[in-house]
């Protein structure tokens, strides 16, 4: 049986591609860096690897018919450009350059919503937006971005890859509890006093890896797609979690220009505390970003179509409360 190959295999997104895959009866080889708590008990093969090391990804892409590149480094901050630099676009370059050289007949390379130019605010986002590479937008786009354009390149040089643009990902078998989950769970378990004005359009993990799959099956080549689900305000996500698990909506809800003010000062103290900051000059971009965001081409040549942000929320919840990753009961 052919073997496909998942980059980030111990990440959010992998963590449920490569459970689907086994299901499906798929032979399923995982590069590991380091943390592998996400693959614990499961069936497939594993290979050491790094995106920065080329010799590993040729080990771990011989072979491979298809490969999933849902390896990132995911960043709120400012000063991490050095890291996703490395990660997402010399490690992009990297897979790329191991795809063509190892004959991989299908690269799915996972970019991110945050890579597209959400402006003008009146019109949807779709995929003919351009790419962005102003400053003013966090140095995670423009990484993402940048990583694209490896991949770009690649196409242009022969290569068989498809392009997905997921929004923010929420959703179960996040072991390193990413940023959007993070947030999710930090409402759901009532920690937080106070909101900010904005929102995101959150997605289930397991409909990213659906529109993933139908991608690799059906997708033309050198396709591009968003993977959207539901926007939602941090302050409908609170009224979600009160009807779900009953906590306190937070009555205040900061605007957005007392926000960006207190960020610095609430990133600081996270990080004197010793926490991830979960507020930070970079992650109020997305807060305010375009709410509109088209999946149609994807509903069109893929069969997409998002489930309800309850049930997501509820499995969400059912699946932090199994994995004993919850740090407080609501009240």
């Amino acid at each position: 049986m052919p073997v496909v190959v998942v980059t980030g295999a111990a990440g959010h997104v992998g963590a449920n591609l490569v459970r689907v895959l086994l299901a499906r009866g798929q032979s399923v080889r995982a590069l590991v860096h380091h943390n592998r708590r996400a693959l614990e008990g499961l069936d497939i093969e594993e290979v050491p690897g790094d995106l920065e090391d080329p010799d590993s990804l040729r080990r771990a892409f011989t072979g491979a018919e298809i490969v999933y590149h849902a390896a990132a480094y995911i960043s709120i901050e400012s000063h991490e450009w050095r890291h996703l630099e490395a990660v997402n676009i010399l490690g992009a370059r990297n897979v790329v350059d191991a795809c063509l050289r190892c004959e991989v007949r299908r690269l799915v390379h996972f970019s991110s919503i945050e890579a597209l130019v959400d402006k003008p605010l009146h019109a949807p986002v779709d995929e003919s937006r351009p790419l962005v590479e102003s400053r003013q937008y966090p140095p995670y786009a423009r990484s993402k971005a940048s990583g694209e354009k490896e991949v770009r390149q690649g196409i242009a040089r022969g290569l068989d890859a498809v392009i997905l643009y997921p929004t923010a990902i929420i959703g179960p078998h996040d072991y390193r509890l990413g940023f959007p989950n993070a947030g999710f769970l930090a409402i759901f378990e009532g920690r937080l006093w106070a909101l900010i004005e904005g929102g995101f359009d959150w997605v289930d993990v397991r409909d990213v890896v659906r529109g993933a799959l139908q991608a690799a099956a059906h997708a033309p080549a050198g396709g591009r797609y968003l993977l959207s689900g539901h926007w939602a305000s941090l302050r409908e996500l609170a009224e979600l979690a009160k009807e779900i698990r009953g906590v306190q909506v937070p009555r205040l809800v900061f605007p957005m220009w007392l926000a960006r003010i207190g960020a610095p000062f609430a990133t600081a103290l996270a990080h004197i505390n010793g926490r991830r900051p979960l507020v930070t000059s970079a992650a109020l971009k997305p807060l305010r970003a375009n709410p509109n965001i088209s999946h149609a081409r994807a509903t069109r040549d893929l069969d997409y179509e998002p489930r309800s942000l309850k049930e997501t929320a509820i499995d969400t919840w059912g699946w932090f409360e199994q994995s004993g990753l919850l740090t407080r009961r609501p009240r």
